[in-house]
């Protein structure tokens, strides 16, 4: 392929299961992935389900860089979504691993199946916190004012 490289950030989070092992082995599996390499990953957080119920989640953000397309990328990360028992029972329900593509380069996506920039991270204390971390000129401060109520723990 002669495709340039894309820069990607996903957020990862597990809160059934042995969730930090359900993280590292889904990291694992990205950095194996086709026309990819894995660039980096950011320290797990901790935090307590956001507008949910269930045990607290185990969070992270990878660095990706791929030659995939967005619809490939997001095939496979739903493909290691299943590989670690992931089932969609309802709208916000406890999870195994739930993998969110957040950015996609300057892609906006707008579909059925995927909105990039993920539509609702800016909001999100556990998502702004890891990628601030892996990639600081992504989030700026006045962001990460708006979630600082948000409890979320660093690892």
């Amino acid at each position: 392929m002669d495709r340039d490289l894309v820069n990607v950030y996903a957020g990862l989070g597990a809160n059934l299961g042995n969730a930090r092992q359900s993280i590292e082995s889904s990291i694992q599996a990205i950095g194996q992935l086709p026309e990819s390499l894995l660039v980096g990953c950011s320290s797990f957080y901790k935090s307590a389900p956001f507008q949910a119920k269930g045990p607290d989640y185990i969070n992270a953000v990878l660095h990706l860089q791929t030659r995939l397309n967005a619809f490939d990328l997001l095939h496979s990360f739903q493909r290691i979504e299943l590989l670690a028992g992931r089932e969609r029972p309802y709208l916000n329900a406890p999870r195994t691993l739930d993998i969110d593509l957040l950015l996609f380069g300057d892609a906006n996506i707008q579909s059925a199946w995927l909105q990039v920039p993920h539509p609702r991270m800016r909001d999100r204390a556990f998502v702004l916190l890891p990628l601030s971390e892996l990639a600081p000129g992504l989030v700026t401060a006045d962001e990460l004012r708006k979630v600082q109520a948000q409890v979320v723990n660093r690892l």
